[in-house]
């Protein structure tokens, strides 16, 4: 998909190609624990990474879990279709011109996080916090989310530099 992008203050416009996704399993040991991790091992190579200069990761918390802190089977189909509408709201309608690139999911510790880079990032602050607030709760499990401005993809290094599958 191709988009030409302006973005203030400069003004600059870029030309915009958005890949296919291409993913990686990546499992690895923290603190004695098993993670999984699967990366969009396409963005290795995108550019001009700029123009999602921003880092969104969203963190939430397991309630039922199995060995070595994972999800059990039930908990898995709780949470992953929340995952999933999360990813397609925080991405945005616009297949064309999404608003977010989808980075990694990484469940480690009780834990997954969601990991995007961002255009815009008042559009997934604002749809992340009317979640938050929803009454009743429109969300399954307790989450937490930070974006920050990483016009370098200093933030998503540990993930686009580990070895292929």
């Amino acid at each position: 998909m191709t988009a030409s992008i302006k973005r203030n203050p400069l003004l600059t416009e870029y030309r915009v190609i958005i890949p296919e996704e291409e993913w990686s399993l990546l499992e690895f040991q923290q603190e004695s624990l098993p993670g999984v991790a699967v990366i969009n091992r396409a963005l290795r190579s995108f550019e001009p990474k700029i123009v999602f200069a921003w880092h969104l990761s969203l963190l939430l918390n397991f309630e039922d879990l199995i060995d070595n802190g994972m999800p059990s089977q039930l908990e898995r189909e709780i949470v992953d279709p929340f995952c999933e509408r999360l990813n397609e709201e925080i991405r945005g309608k616009d297949k064309q011109r999404p608003n977010a690139l989808f980075l990694a999911r990484i469940t480690w510790n009780g834990t997954r996080e969601l990991i995007w880079r961002v255009f815009d990032p008042e559009l997934p602050h604002a749809y992340l916090q009317d979640l938050i607030n929803s009454a009743p709760p429109e969300y399954p499990r307790p989450f937490d989310y930070r974006m920050d401005e990483d016009p370098e993809w200093k933030l998503a290094q540990w993930h686009l530099s580990h070895n292929e599958d």
